[in-house]
């Protein structure tokens, strides 16, 4: 494929196409990645250059791109039934998934109410919440809280209970906010602390804003052992039975946003059952799907579900998509699923992960790197930069560097994390770390220049 076909499509892209949580005008000076297809954890380019998806493209890839067994489930469901609308109808695809997930949670949260994406399922939880509060007579319980540097989403409602200022600033006059709360990011450890100390301490700011607005609060939104998006910020599993004690305690909804953390990302299914403990709503996306179309979902427990089930139309959930429960959708988490049970994935991702992370220990005595950590398949750790400028641009030259040597990584600022898909071999393992530190290398010389 020449060259000159290959930039004239990138340039039909940067015209017509507005691309998500991008600065556009810096594409004048890094350019787009022609994506022509994807087999397993490889993505190729146009011009058939290769790049090892670290990232899982943005989370959602689980078991590789084109995989042949989700494959085949969808083009079944496509000959069958390609959507129906699920107000007044349903279908087998989505009764299925909504019984299997209910399983998985030993059927503590036996309800699934679909939608299409992370930030409509929290919203959606968001709005159950309230909701269910009103349905009971409880009307003053109409305010929310949410962890420091939290993030749930972009559109107005998530945005906030979502805690990162890049995402919300703009925003601000039209937003509602919540209560913030102490993080447990294991990384406040003060010498001599634990991250159960760590969690201990964010726990009594939950309870001190408890103490004081509890008879407000409808619910408590948390993602549950790694906040993502602020720089991979994981915290200790006491976080999580302590938080569900607390809402016990006070009446107040715990939701979790397992939409990144979820599908065996951090070792478990549900990121929760680490901790020992269920949520009354919880929020899936991503993953679910396989990363092969949009999905997301929200799981209730009865007591939720009940305070909506009456004769009275205006005490309904009234909250709707139009591609709600999709079959292609459903059916692809349905593959997804399948894959779990029958190729013994939780307990072969914590051996691949036990590989990858003796492979990146070395990272630990670089000179330029803080706090190295794991939970389950996810690893990070940040880079130490000396000059503010260096470190403004730090994300976007590791993104370059790493692209030369096949492999696609997006840090976070200065924080640089691998969430690679679940099927690497031990030698692509081996392959991505060694990578990795070239890159690294790479983009720490580059800063001198």
């Amino acid at each position: 494929m020449d060259t000159l076909a290959t930039e004239d499509w990138v340039a039909r892209s940067l015209r017509a196409v507005w691309h998500p949580c991008t600065q556009m005008k810096h594409h004048e000076r890094m350019p787009l990645i022609p994506i022509a297809r994807g087999a397993g954890p490889w993505l190729y380019d146009r011009d058939g250059r290769r790049f090892l998806d670290g990232i899982s493209s943005w989370w959602v890839n689980l078991f590789g791109h084109a995989n042949p067994r989700i494959n085949a489930a969808l083009k079944t469901q496509l000959d069958t039934l390609e959507h129906a609308m699920l107000a007044g109808c349903t279908h087998e695809p989505a009764i299925e998934l909504a019984e299997r997930l209910a399983a998985l949670t030993d059927h503590t949260l036996g309800h699934a109410f679909f939608a299409s994406d992370g930030a409509s399922a929290v919203e959606i939880a968001l709005k159950m919440s309230f909701h269910t509060w009103r349905n009971r007579g409880r009307a003053e319980k109409r305010e929310f809280a949410c962890v420091a540097n939290s993030y749930h989403g972009e559109t107005i409602g998530a945005l906030g209970v979502t805690d990162v200022a890049l995402f919300k600033d703009a925003y601000d006059p039209l937003i509602r906010h919540a209560h913030v709360v102490a993080s447990p990011d294991a990384r406040l450890a003060a010498p001599g602390e634990s991250a159960a100390d760590v969690a201990r301490r964010a726990l009594d700011s939950v309870r001190a804003l408890f103490a004081a607005r509890g008879e407000q609060l409808a619910a408590l939104i948390v993602e549950p052992l790694v906040q993502c998006a602020t720089g991979m910020a994981m915290h200790d599993p006491s976080y999580l039975a302590g938080l569900r004690a607390l809402c016990d305690e006070y009446d107040v909804h715990l939701i979790a946003d397992e939409i990144a953390v979820g599908c065996g990302r951090t070792g478990t299914f549900f990121a929760c059952e680490q901790a020992g403990i269920w949520p009354d709503l919880l929020c899936l996306s991503k993953g679910i799907s396989g990363g092969y179309l949009p999905l997301s979902i929200v799981l209730s427990r009865d007591a939720i579900f009940d305070a909506f089930y009456d004769d009275d139309t205006t005490r309904g959930f009234l909250h709707s998509h139009s591609y709600t429960g999709n079959p292609l959708a459903c059916r692809a988490a349905l593959a997804t699923l399948d894959l779990f049970a029958s190729d013994n994935v939780l307990a072969e991702n914590a051996r691949k992960s036990a590989v990858l992370r003796a492979a990146l220990e070395p990272l630990r005595a670089h000179p330029h790197v803080r706090h190295l950590r794991q939970c389950g398949t996810l690893f990070a750790f940040d880079v130490a930069i000396d000059h503010a400028q260096a470190a403004r641009t730090f994300s976007r030259r590791f993104f370059d560097h790493a692209l030369q040597r096949e492999l696609l990584l997006r840090p976070i600022g200065t924080t640089v994390y691998l969430m690679p898909p679940y099927i690497l071999s031990d030698d692509e393992l081996a392959w991505l770390a060694a990578r990795t530190r070239d890159t690294l290398d790479a983009t720490l010389a580059d800063e001198v220049h």
